[in-house]
């Protein structure tokens, strides 16, 4: 019997919960470049939840494709905010059908008693900001990776 490696894992789907700043530092990394159209944001004010339907690059890959010499991959993925009590845009077009975003970032500012603000930077200078109660994030692989489109891994120059 061998123990477990880190690549054994590479296929398997993530599940991921973030309820502090550091957790969601995690998610934030792993979220950075998804893609994903306008329309695959929802916004369920009843059960107090926003959700986003994320073509993501799958970060967490990135080292073992090039070693292995492999195409990069993304994943679909469903970042889930629950607890939220207003949404607000900013930068970009809700209404515009056709619109692509890019995910660049996701942070956190604390308020009172573990309530705050959730920003979520686009590229482009588009954000969403979300006002949570408090802070629960989750990240939800929904799909087997395939070929990213573009052939490359995202770059910042």
């Amino acid at each position: 019997m061998s123990d477990a490696r880190f690549e054994d894992g590479g296929e398997a789907p993530l599940r991921l919960v973030a309820q502090d700043a550091e957790d969601l530092r995690v998610i934030s990394t792993l979220v950075q470049d998804a893609v994903l159209p306008v329309t695959e944001m929802t916004h369920d004010a009843r059960r107090r939840r926003f959700a986003l339907l994320l073509n993501r690059f799958r970060w967490e890959d990135r080292e073992a494709a090039e070693t292995a010499g492999r195409p990069f991959e993304r994943v679909r993925s469903v970042l889930v905010v629950e607890d939220v009590l207003k949404v607000q845009s900013f930068g970009f077009d809700r209404s515009d059908k056709d619109l692509v975003l890019s995910l660049l970032s996701i942070d956190f500012t604390a308020g009172q008693d573990g309530a705050g603000r959730l920003t979520l930077t686009l590229a482009g200078d588009g954000a969403l900001a979300l006002e949570v109660e408090a802070l629960e994030v989750r990240l939800d692989d929904v799909t087997r990776p395939y070929r990213a489109p573009s052939g490359k891994a995202p770059h910042h120059g």
